[in-house]
């Protein structure tokens, strides 16, 4: 037998390393002389940079960048060869570095993962894939086109800093010094939701208020990034309302796709891709994978989806270790999951649930196992 574990980390308790160590350990105790081979997952979400390179051996790369709001930052990124770099906005520009006082769309600005993509480009990587969650920012990605070169100009010439609250300014969009190292390089944007730039389910009105946005800011953001949307489609025949996740990120997500000509693809299946997952599933008789809670959302660009479906189209089973199930969960089983279990193993408060994390994933990881054994030798049977 020779199993892969590909699991997804339980925020606040076990790492994707974590739970193959346990998987690792009950394989071991209910067949002996298996192969165990693991690899870290993640969605594209917070840790996706991480998690990529544990998997491949990358290395990472720290600089200061210009945070959220102006203030000196460190960030990281990674490097997985020569060519090819990983990195997330959030490292940057997130909602996680602003304290819940700091928080305010109007002035957050996206400048650091420009900073953050042209260090990249100044180390001579030509394929960067960036993943946007997590934002603090809602200023179209003004901020990072500007660190790139690009200049948002007001109604008298002048340049704009590049925050939330320019949006409304812009009259002029100068793209001659956009920094031409772009045009070599191919960006792969991780993003799995679909919003549009504007209107009611749009960068503003969806993500705002999370940002710090009161009702009276985000009107005024809106009618800003309205300005910014037209000024577009009649600079490069774009309209980012017609755009799947130009929304994204405060509108970073049309702003990578119309100046550096950015490929929004799904975080799991670029991950997957930046792993070689396909080529790690040869010879594999099972994949273990799993998550912290499952519900309907985790049949849409969720880890356990990606495995399952690449696990599906290979021919080989897969089988998830969760910590609770909740509403919709039954769904995975559409893609690829032919069955799962929890962690939980009976009534208890969610603290203990989360202090007995490694004990009970254990637990729950033999009794998948056992499961497997029976299974196993039910081979042939009718």
């Amino acid at each position: 037998m020779k199993f892969l574990f590909a699991s997804d980390s339980f925020k606040g308790t076990l790492s994707s390393g974590d739970t193959a160590r346990l998987l690792r350990t009950a394989a071991g105790e209910i067949f002996p002389g298996c192969i165990c081979d693991s690899v870290e997952v993640a969605d594209g979400g917070e840790g996706t940079t991480d998690a990529v390179l544990q998997a491949v051996g990358g290395q990472r790369i720290t600089l200061k960048v210009k945070g959220p709001l102006w203030k000196t930052a460190e960030a990281f990124y990674g490097k997985l060869d020569d060519d090819r770099a990983v990195m997330e906005m959030a490292q940057a520009s997130g909602l996680p570095m602003l304290t819940e006082q700091e928080r305010g769309p109007r002035e957050a600005t996206s400048f650091g993962t420009g900073e953050m993509i042209l260090d990249a480009l100044n180390r001579g990587f030509r394929d960067i894939s960036i993943a946007i969650g997590g934002s603090a920012t809602n200023d179209g990605g003004i901020g990072c086109m500007r660190a790139l070169g690009v200049r948002f100009l007001d109604d008298e010439g002048r340049e704009l800093s590049g925050c939330g609250k320019d949006l409304i300014r812009i009259r002029k969009i100068d793209v001659s010094r956009l920094d031409e190292r772009v045009k070599e390089t191919r960006f792969t944007v991780m993003c799995d939701v679909t919003n549009p730039l504007c209107g009611p389910d749009g960068a503003t009105y969806t993500f705002g208020k999370q940002k710090g946005g009161t009702r009276e800011v985000l009107e005024e953001l809106e009618e800003g990034m309205e300005n910014y949307r037209e000024l577009i489609l009649q600079q490069f025949g774009v309209d980012l309302n017609t755009v799947k996740g130009a929304g994204a990120a405060g509108g970073l997500g049309g702003a990578l796709m119309v100046f550096l000509n950015g490929r929004l693809k799904s975080g799991i299946e670029t991950v997957l891709d930046l792993i070689d997952f396909d080529r790690r599933l040869e010879g594999i008789s099972l994949v273990v994978t799993g998550e912290g809670r499952t519900d309907w959302q985790s049949a849409f660009g969720k880890v356990m989806q990606g495995v399952g479906t690449r696990c599906r189209a290979h021919g080989i089973p897969a089988v998830a270790v969760v910590g609770s199930m909740g509403r919709g969960a039954e769904k995975i089983f559409e893609h690829g999951i032919d069955s799962m279990i929890t962690t939980v193993n009976g009534i208890m408060p969610l603290e203990r649930a989360l202090d007995d994390a490694e004990v009970l994933y254990l637990d729950a990881a033999r009794r998948l196992f056992r499961m497997v054994k029976v299974g196993y030798g039910m081979k042939g049977e009718a």
